[in-house]
C-alpha cells in the first residue's frame, strides 16, 4: 500500500530544496550587477523596483518575450536540446547535498538532503562532469566557429582542472573515511582543543585551496572564462543563443555555482554545522523544527558567502591566457594534489597507529 502522507511530504521536501537553489539564479543575478556596480564605482540597478530589486524579474520578462531566431545551418536537435543538457547535470547534483539535519512533521522525520546516498560524493562528481555536453553540444551545433573553439576550449579546460578537484576530494574522503556527504558533515561537528571548529579547511587547508581554485575553472567563471572570452570569441559556445535558451546557459552557470559551493561548504566547512554550537544544545535550546530551519538557513548563509567571493573575484582579477590556464592545471595544481592526498595518507596512517 503506498504511503500517501510520506509521499506527500518526501516531494514538498523536494520541492522546497529545488526552489531553494533555483532562486539562487535571480538572487544573483542582481548580485553580480550590484557587486559590479559598486566595485567599479556605478550606480547599478536602480530603475525597477527600490535598489533594482525588480530587476531580474524584468529580465525574466524580456527572455520570454524575445524573438528566439535560429541560424542557417545549425543542427536544430542538438542546437535546441544543448542548454538543457548543461542545466539539467546542475539540478540532479543538488540531490546530493545535506541541506540541514532533519525536522519531525506528523512524526516523521523528513531529511533536509534529496538523496541520502553512500556514495553522494561520487554522484555530484559523476554527474556534475555531464555538464560539458551542453557546452560541447552547443558550439559545435551553432555552425559558428566563434562557437567551436569556445565549446572545444570549455572541455579540455573542463577535463584538465577535474583532476586537481578529485584529488582534493579524493584528501577528503581519505580524511573523512566515507563517500557520504552527510557523514562528513556529521564529522565536523563540534571543536578541537575546545575552540578550533572541526571544519576540513582547518586540516585540509591546502585541499580546499585546490579545490577552490578549480571550481573557477569548472564554472568557467573568471579569472577562469576562457571559453566565453569576449575580446576573443565574441561570447564563446553560446554566442548563436538568445531567448530562453541563452537564459538556459545562464541558469546553469548560477546553479553550478550554487552546488559546487555547497560541495565546498559540506567538504571544508562544516555543512549546517555552527561554530562553537552542537546540533544537541541547539535541540535543546530550539526543539528539533525550529533547529532544521535554523541548520538551513546556516547552510545557505555559507553558500552565499561563497557565491559573493565568485563575484568579488570576478571584478578583481585579471583573465588568465589560455597557456597559462593550462599550465596551472598540469604543472602546478595537479601535483600538489598529488602531493596533499599522499601527505593525508600518510599523517592518518600515523595518527591511527599510535
Amino acid at each position: 500500500m503506498i504511503d500517501t502522507l510520506g509521499l506527500s511530504l518526501e516531494v514538498a521536501k523536494v520541492g522546497l530544496l529545488l526552489f531553494s537553489v533555483v532562486n539562487v539564479v535571480p538572487v544573483m543575478n542582481w548580485v553580480e550587477r550590484r557587486a559590479a556596480a559598486l566595485i567599479q564605482d556605478r550606480p547599478g540597478p536602480n530603475r525597477v523596483g527600490p535598489f533594482g530589486l525588480l530587476q531580474p524579474i524584468a529580465d525574466v520578462i524580456k527572455f520570454l518575450w524575445k524573438e528566439d531566431p535560429i541560424p542557417q545551418g545549425v543542427n536544430r536537435w542538438l542546437y535546441a536540446l544543448a542548454p538543457f543538457l548543461s542545466l539539467l547535470p546542475a539540478t540532479l547534483v543538488i540531490a546530493a547535498l545535506p541541506m540541514g539535519d532533519y525536522v519531525e512533521i506528523l512524526g516523521r522525520q523528513i531529511q533536509l538532503q534529496v538523496a541520502d546516498m553512500n556514495v553522494g560524493l561520487l554522484y555530484f562528481m559523476a554527474i556534475g562532469s555531464l555538464s560539458i555536453y551542453g557546452i560541447l553540444f552547443g558550439g559545435w551545433a551553432s555552425n559558428n566557429k566563434f562557437s567551436l573553439i569556445g565549446s572545444m576550449r570549455s572541455s579540455s579546460q573542463i577535463i584538465s582542472y577535474e583532476i586537481p578537484l578529485g584529488l582534493a576530494a579524493a584528501a577528503a574522503v581519505v580524511l573523512y573515511g566515507s563517500f557520504s556527504l552527510r557523514e562528513m558533515t556529521l564529522a565536523q561537528e563540534g571543536t578541537w582543543f575546545g575552540f578550533i571548529p572541526r571544519w576540513g579547511v582547518f586540516v585540509q587547508p591546502l585541499g580546499f585551496l585546490l579545490f577552490f581554485i578549480a571550481s573557477f575553472a569548472e564554472t568557467n567563471r573568471l579569472p577562469f572564462d576562457l571559453p566565453e572570452t569576449e575580446a576573443e570569441l565574441v561570447a564563446g559556445y553560446h554566442t548563436e543563443y538568445g531567448s530562453m535558451k541563452f537564459a538556459t546557459f545562464f541558469m546553469a552557470e548560477y546553479m553550478n555555482l550554487a552546488s559546487i559551493s555547497g560541495l565546498m561548504v559540506c567538504l571544508y566547512f562544516g555543512g549546517w554545522h555552527l561554530p562553537w554550537v552542537s546540533d544537541g544544545q541547539l535541540v535543546a535550546l530550539l526543539g528539533r523544527n525550529l533547529t532544521g530551519l535554523l541548520q538551513f538557513i546556516v547552510f545557505f548563509t555559507k553558500v552565499y558567502l561563497f557565491l559573493m567571493v565568485y563575484v568579488w573575484v570576478r571584478w578583481t582579477v585579471p583573465r588568465f591566457r589560455f597557456d597559462q590556464l593550462m599550465d596551472l592545471a598540469w604543472r602546478n595544481l595537479i601535483p600538489l594534489g598529488l602531493v596533499n592526498l599522499v601527505l593525508t595518507a600518510i599523517g592518518l596512517y600515523y595518527l591511527e597507529g599510535r
